[in-house]
């Protein structure tokens, strides 16, 4: 499946970008008077492969979610059982995620990559054959912005195994396991883009998480550790020395090539990470942007590029965030992010910020009169 959809990622298409640059100079406004939003439009129409692109819309939002072996090495204070607690409360309704989301009118998809609990699934004998559509009970729908309703949260079942070893005595997982949590993401991406959605964004949670993605920013761009690793959850300055002193351990240790961006998974990452890798891939195979959340989602996006750098025509930085690593990431990637907060929370919070932003930019070259049709003079 990873060799099949790298093969389907195809680069932007120059003819629609073309046609999408010169809609733009056409349009009733001064050229250039709408910034990043023009150029962000024309990459669209680029992935899409036509002048104006799709609008981006209905929006899903998949949180991928693990547990990391290198906790046990004190990189954060907060325990491990918080991962799926924070789970229970994604099905509740009750997180930032979902509050954004109704805002957004965004689906909220759950996929337990990796999480070290068991979770509340069905029954085996309840649960449908295709793991992929396993859900949770989870609360009852909740009326959308626009007067529609959003179906409840759901919870996916896809756990690869029960968190990640610690990356600093051994790799963090084996070649086939990084494999089967990438291919896990490209079918939660296909299964939500034939479901219907329009944009995918990406959600994650796992305490621990920002270790690993500082070791892939590290390993992928070649910066310094310390470059790369934050304080995450707002670590004091003990516990930050020792995150940066594990990571660095960890990629002493392992050496991970950035050519082999399988096995820098395996070594260093996560089973949340490597399944936001796939997602991306999944999304860029199918010409539908992804809007990218924060450090654990761009620490993702480099293993994606780095297997398919085509794929990078499909992503879209949802915001800068306060973690170093993901500012790294994005300028090795050659991405603006659209919003800049100083946000650090995760589970697709910035991506959903940053929504409105994208859909606009592409409601623009639907709707926007030329001065032709206007009737308006240019200068």
């Amino acid at each position: 499946m990873l060799e099949t959809t790298i093969a389907e990622i195809a680069p932007p298409d120059p003819m629609a970008m073309t046609a999408a640059r010169d809609l733009q100079a056409r349009l009733t406004k001064p050229a250039g008077s709408l910034g990043a939003l023009e150029e962000l439009s024309v990459r669209l129409a680029g992935l899409a492969g036509v002048c104006p692109p799709p609008l981006p819309e209905p929006a899903a939002v998949a949180i991928f979610a693990g547990d990391h072996g290198v906790h046990t090495q004190r990189v954060t204070p907060w325990p491990q059982e918080v991962t799926a607690q924070m789970i229970g409360n994604f099905l509740a309704g009750g997180a930032v995620v979902n509050a954004f989301a109704r805002q957004a009118g965004a689906s909220v998809t759950v996929v337990d990559v990796g999480v070290a609990a068991p979770l509340p699934f069905p029954p085996a004998d309840a649960a449908p054959t295709d793991a992929l559509s396993a859900e949770a009970p989870s609360g009852d729908a909740v009326p959308a912005p626009t007067g529609t309703t959003l179906a409840p949260p759901r919870l996916l079942d896809a756990n690869v195994r029960r968190g990640t070893r610690d990356m600093t005595v051994t790799a963090a997982l084996t070649r086939d396991e990084a494999r089967a949590a990438v291919e896990t993401g490209i079918r939660v991406a296909g299964e939500l883009i034939d479901a219907g959605a329009g944009v995918l964004l990406t959600g994650d949670m796992g305490i621990a998480n920002t270790t690993p993605a500082a070791a892939l920013v590290a390993a992928f761009t070649g910066v310094d550790p310390e470059a790369a690793t934050g304080r995450g959850t707002g670590v004091d300055d003990e516990t930050y020395r020792r995150k940066v002193d594990v990571v660095r351990t960890a990629l002493d240790r392992h050496r991970p090539d950035p050519a082999d961006p399988l096995g820098v998974l395996a070594a260093v990452g996560g089973l949340e990470h490597a399944a936001l890798a796939g997602l991306i891939l999944g999304a860029a195979a199918r010409r539908v942007p992804v809007l990218l959340d924060g450090v654990i989602a761009v620490s993702a996006a480099l293993a994606a590029a780095a297997l398919a750098p085509d794929a990078v025509g499909a992503m879209v930085a949802g915001h800068r965030s306060a973690e170093p690593g993901a500012t790294v990431a994005l300028r090795h990637l050659g991405l603006d992010p659209l919003v800049d907060l100083g946000l650090r929370l995760g589970e697709g919070t910035g991506a959903l910020l940053a929504l409105p932003v994208v859909v606009g930019a592409v409601r623009v070259l639907h709707e926007v009169a030329t001065f032709d049709a206007a009737g308006v003079s240019e200068k």
